[in-house]
């Protein structure tokens, strides 16, 4: 019965609020990364995103006035992660904050004396464990760039993070993935990373994927989608497991 119901208020949603296919055009052309979706997906990512903005409260900061344009640029990129998971998995949060730019904010760190500093960090965006995601519009509108860097998809991995707790690098898996597999995988892969960059050698994987392991699982994120052969050549078994997790298989249709 809850399903039925679901799926009926979210038909009505749709309807309600269809995408101008101009619109729908130059987005699409603004987002490389999509290229390879079938007709099939491209309209269940259509519908996703329809659903996500309504849901959401999108929220310029600083000035930022966000168009239709700006928010379904934004959609598009946090619905392609959840496109074979459901927008469900986006729940219990509200609102998408978009600054022009990178922004300041003021961070408690322990050193490993027990004492505690404040410390300001310059971000790009963030995700918040008990709300939503703040994005800087200036970052956010190089989409267009396929480099192994998205700063949306980045954010809105960490909000699938979270669904059982606070990020950690082990989000709720699909079922049937192994626990003990994911586990080991992105470990490996992990330490070898940090390794790296403790020696100071070169990685094709941004070396901010060593700050811990929930920024490691943002980071392959990133690449999964944008240079997934990069990826795959890497850690085959950490795009093995996302292949599993997220549903799709980029390395394919790119």
């Amino acid at each position: 019965m809850f399903q039925w119901f679901r799926q009926w208020r979210e038909e009505r949603v749709v309807r309600a609020n269809p995408i101008d296919e101009r619109d729908w055009q130059q987005v699409l052309e603004q987002l490389p990364l999509l290229k390879g979706l079938t007709t099939g997906e491209l309209a269940r990512l259509r519908r996703m995103a329809i659903l996500f903005m309504h849901e959401k409260d999108f929220v310029g900061i600083q000035g930022v006035v966000l168009t239709g344009n700006m928010a379904l640029l934004i959609a598009l990129q946090a619905c392609l992660p959840i496109l074979n998971l459901g927008v469900e998995w986006y729940r219990g949060w509200q609102s998408v904050l978009v600054y022009p730019a990178g922004f300041k904010t003021q961070r408690t760190q322990v050193d490993a004396s027990g004492v505690a500093h404040e410390a300001e960090h310059h971000l790009a965006g963030e995700a918040w464990n008990q709300g939503g995601v703040v994005l800087a519009w200036s970052e956010t509108a190089k989409a267009g760039v396929i480099d192994g860097h998205n700063l949306v998809i980045h954010e809105f991995v960490h909000k699938l993070d979270m669904l059982n707790g606070a990020a950690d690098g082990f989000p709720p898996l699909r079922a049937g993935m192994s626990v003990d597999d994911w586990t080991a995988s992105f470990g490996r892969a992990y330490d070898d990373l940090c390794e790296k960059v403790a020696r100071g050698e070169h990685s094709d994987i941004d070396r901010y994927g060593a700050t811990n392991p929930a920024e490691f699982v943002a980071v392959t994120s990133e690449v999964f989608f944008e240079l997934p052969k990069l990826l795959r050549d890497t850690y085959p078994q950490v795009y093995r497991n996302y292949v599993a997790f997220y549903g799709q298989d980029p390395a394919k249709r790119l």
